[in-house]
């Protein structure tokens, strides 16, 4: 049996990932990351960051990329539930400013992956929220990008919450897609 099974999403190269999970009376338990594992199913990044941040109900944070150092990021939530979403700004891509969402939770224990090339977000949707997530490369605060969380250009479906979303200022002053003009260009 497999540790891992793979989910393609409608954009190539997102991926959701659902670990194998191992129960009885006691609990249970899952590996997360198994690197020869994560490449039987043809995932074969090297991950060099790992972060973890706590989010109370209506946070919503992104939709965040580096401009220079994209970062593709396995993200997990270990504690409540998330609307996790992925844009696609790789030049020449398909399905280049196309977005995907999914739930992921701590009782779904489905991760995603988001490789290089993708602006990402997440709104909180359970009182609070754990979120965890492997880097492939480091985070350099002078190459951070963003774009609007509600740009009508991208057209995210976001969840509705009563009493609306909480953003940092920052993310509030992030611009729209065709502002930011971004497409991320492999290396």
């Amino acid at each position: 049996m497999s540790k891992f099974s793979r989910i393609d999403t409608r954009i190539e190269g997102m991926l959701i990932i659902e670990p194998a999970v191992f129960g009885d009376a006691r609990g249970y338990f899952m590996e997360t990351y198994h690197q020869a594992a994560f490449a039987e199913i043809g995932l074969d990044m090297a991950f060099v960051q790992d972060n973890q941040s706590s989010s109370s109900k209506g946070v919503l944070r992104g939709l965040h990329f580096q401009k220079t150092h994209a970062q593709g990021k396995l993200v997990r939530v270990i504690r409540g539930e998330v609307f996790d979403v992925g844009v696609d700004l790789r030049d020449g891509s398909p399905t280049y400013g196309q977005w995907d969402g999914i739930i992921l939770s701590a009782e779904n224990r489905r991760m995603l992956y988001l490789p290089e090339g993708f602006a990402h977000g997440f709104l909180v949707l359970s009182d609070t929220a754990e979120f965890f997530y492997k880097c492939t490369d480091f985070y350099y605060p002078e190459f951070e990008g963003g774009i609007k969380y509600d740009d009508p250009e991208i057209g995210i479906v976001w969840p509705h919450l009563e009493g609306g979303y909480t953003l940092s200022d920052k993310d509030k002053n992030l611009p729209t897609f065709k502002q930011a003009n971004f497409k991320y260009q492999d290396k």
